[in-house]
């Protein structure tokens, strides 16, 4: 079995990637390595999977690891003829695409790069998919795609054709993309809409990072519509475990008469928490009060996510399990040893 993982060098696909390697399966990692945000730790957690690499090295453009059936290639999703290539080569079984330019407020400004890495980028994948067939395609959207919808908990059958930013447009637009390409050629394909991921290793432009930058160095936070929004928010591992599972169980191609093989799902924690009982998590696990400036509502924001996970739960019997408490917990032990504080 050989896996492609888009991404590899962010936040999910680094925890992925060393959960397959250690059930033995073959994994080649493909990131741009760009500088979204600081790239000295995608360095880092490429090092932790087993790769050794720096910005004197990046040019080489693939790495061998010192782990047995791991290969690193750091190549841009817009190159079609590289993607093509790399499926030519290696035959992959699977493919896991994670790799996206990820945030809501930097698409106000940044319009192109998501429409040339969310829109270009997936489309190239599919297209290799579908020239040189998978078993099974999981890519990733968002809970973004619920958008201004306000009917709570969200749910698969709800509807999503009200965005509030042009991440969250592009992520609708891959499920429409991976829709078709399922329908038009067979390709058993599964979406997982991620609801606000946490942890150890996480994203520095998400707020439960900056928060615990600033509440351990004595800053104060922004919280935004003073305080009054609430997040599903869902720990790495439970990520993690819910898409092994999903993994292992592609769709069943279609016959004649048959809907595509192309699912999507929820996969969140499955409770709303209120923003102040979070920042009250981080709080006790940095055993420090945060110094709180409240704003005004963001542009492109939304009140409320809460993720229906009904239909992860009876089609795969998972469920994340993970509390904001203990996973806070275990966020900040790794973010004081990280950054030796």
């Amino acid at each position: 079995m050989k896996i492609l993982v888009t991404g590899s060098a962010g936040f999910i696909g680094f925890h992925l990637v060393k959960q397959l390697l250690k059930e033995g399966i073959q994994v080649a990692g493909l990131d741009n390595l760009n500088e979204y945000y600081d790239v000295n730790l995608k360095y880092a957690r490429l090092k932790e999977s087993g790769l050794h690499i720096s910005s004197h090295t990046i040019k080489q453009k693939n790495w061998t690891s010192g782990i047995p059936g791991y290969e690193f290639f750091c190549y841009d999703l817009k190159d079609k003829e590289r993607i093509i290539n790399l499926f030519v080569q290696n035959s992959f079984d699977y493919v896991i695409h994670l790799a996206a330019q990820a945030g809501v407020r930097y698409s106000l400004d940044h319009p192109q790069t998501y429409i040339d890495s969310n829109v270009t980028g997936f489309l190239n994948i599919l297209e290799a998919c579908r020239h040189y067939p998978v078993r099974h395609l999981i890519y990733a959207s968002s809970s973004s795609v619920y958008g201004l919808n306000q009917e709570l908990p969200y749910s698969e059958k709800h509807r999503t054709d009200k965005p509030a930013s042009l991440y969250a447009s592009t992520k609708k637009a891959n499920e429409m993309m991976a829709f078709t390409y399922s329908h038009l050629f067979n390709i058993p394909v599964t979406g997982l809409r991620f609801f606000t991921v946490y942890g150890p290793w996480g994203r520095p432009d998400m707020a439960f990072f900056k928060f615990t930058h600033a509440i351990l160095n004595d800053k104060p936070i922004d919280v935004y519509n003073k305080g009054n929004m609430s997040r599903d928010f869902t720990y790495i591992d439970d990520i993690i475990e819910g898409i092994v599972k999903i993994l292992k169980a592609p769709p069943p191609v279609k016959t004649k008469h048959d809907d595509p093989p192309h699912r999507l799902f929820n996969i969140g924690n499955g409770k709303s928490v209120p923003l102040m009982e979070f920042i009250q998590a981080i709080e006790d696990a940095c055993r420090k009060k945060a110094i709180i400036r409240l704003k005004e509502m963001q542009q492109g924001d939304v009140l409320k996510t809460h993720a229906d996970v009904t239909a992860l739960e009876e089609t795969f019997l998972t469920l994340p399990k993970t509390d904001v408490k203990d996973g806070m917990l275990r966020f900040v032990q790794w973010y004081r040893e990280y950054y030796e504080i």
